[in-house]
C-alpha cells in the first residue's frame, strides 16, 4: 500500500525558508512522477510542481517558479519542496502526490496523497 508522509510545516516570517520532506512508501516509485499541490482555507487544490523520480526533471507553477525547488533522494525514497523567499500567500496546507503516469498539473491525475503539512508565512 503507497503512503505518503509530508512533514516539515510550520509558521515563519516573509522572507523566510522551509523545507517540506515526503516520505514515500510500499511501491518502488522510480517510474512515478511526484506532485506538491496547496490549498488554502476557502481556496482549491492549486498545484505547486512535479519531479519526475527516474530522471529528476521538474516543472513549476508560475506563481512559485524560481522560489521554490523540487528534489529526491532515491535512498531515502523521500521527495523535498524546498520553499525561498516565502510570502504571506504561500499559507496554505501543502500535499504531497503520486502517479504512475501522469505528469501534468491537474490534482485529479494522482493516484495517492499525503496527508498534508501546514505551511503559515506571517507578514
Amino acid at each position: 500500500q503507497v503512503q505518503l508522509v509530508e512533514s516539515g510545516g510550520g509558521l515563519v516570517q516573509a522572507g523566510d525558508s522551509l523545507r517540506l520532506s515526503c516520505a514515500a512508501s510500499g511501491r518502488t516509485f522510480s517510474s512515478y512522477h511526484m506532485g506538491w499541490f496547496r490549498q488554502a482555507p476557502g481556496k482549491g487544490r492549486e498545484f505547486v510542481g512535479t519531479i519526475r523520480w527516474s530522471t529528476g526533471s521538474t516543472n513549476y507553477a508560475d506563481s512559485v517558479k524560481g522560489r521554490f525547488t523540487i528534489s529526491r533522494d532515491y535512498a531515502k525514497n523521500t521527495v523535498y519542496l524546498q520553499m525561498d523567499s516565502l510570502k504571506p500567500e504561500d499559507t496554505a496546507a501543502y500535499y504531497c502526490a503520486a502517479s504512475l503516469g501522469y505528469s501534468g498539473s491537474s490534482s485529479s491525475g494522482f493516484d495517492y496523497w499525503g496527508q498534508g503539512t501546514q505551511v503559515t508565512v506571517s507578514s
